[in-house]
């Protein structure tokens, strides 16, 4: 049992490290060689967590090489665009000025169920109102509206908003940030004495967090 246990506690944590080698990307966004790598390596790595009597280096060297070649792989797409597109394809237009594009649907095997599914996911209910819709080589869809459908931004009405940055983190479940204290507009003393103003206990805050202006944002326990 407490083989099993030291077998998978290291497997546990080479798999965080190649995970972390290979990046951050939610599995809805994975390229098809990506979400290969992914497949390949849960099979190979639950192969000793379940035998014992299979030396655990026979999961870990082809993990290893499976990482080194989605490297290689990786930086050649970067940098040969023939190359990116045979390993992850193009980007495809389904929607023109509120038109289907029935060729490439077909291309995709993506019926109109599945567009206006997704289509509905992206608040738009209706074809008609979009200039284009793009299938992406990860599968999502990305849709631009047509011009009078569009939200109106800040430019449109020339307003001038103001930018407060980022809030940055003081105290997280009652401890104080010091990384984050260091980069702010205020000091711990600072901190301190609003606590004291709201005479809220540094323990007692769930969250505190603080943008370029000073604005303060206080969530108690």
């Amino acid at each position: 049992m407490l083989i099993t246990i030291y077998r998978t506690a290291i497997l546990y944590f080479f798999l965080i490290f190649i995970m972390r080698l290979l990046g951050k990307r939610q599995i809805g966004q994975l390229q098809p060689g990506e979400l290969v790598i992914t497949m390949l390596i849960s099979e190979i790595a639950s192969i000793p967590m379940e035998n014992n009597e299979t030396p655990i280096y026979r999961a870990i060297v082809p993990i290893a090489v499976l990482a080194v070649l989605e490297l290689i792989t990786s930086f050649a797409a970067l940098k040969f665009i023939r190359l990116r597109s045979l390993f992850q394809g193009h980007s495809i237009v389904v929607i023109r000025n509120g038109e289907l594009d029935r060729k490439q649907l077909r291309r995709l095997r993506y019926s109109t169920d599945d567009l206006l599914e997704s289509l509905r996911q992206k608040d738009v209910f209706d074809i008609s109102e979009v200039q284009y819709a793009i299938v992406e080589t990860d599968g999502s869809l990305s849709v631009l509206l047509k011009p009078e459908k569009r939200p109106a931004s800040v430019e449109d009405v020339n307003a001038k908003p103001d930018d407060n940055g980022l809030p940055r983190v003081l105290i997280s479940d009652g401890r104080i940030i010091d990384s984050q204290i260091k980069k702010s507009v205020m000091s711990e003393k600072e901190v301190e004495n609003l606590l004291k103003k709201h005479k809220i206990g540094r323990k007692d805050v769930l969250l505190l967090t603080v943008d370029d202006n000073g604005n303060v944002n206080i969530i108690k326990k």
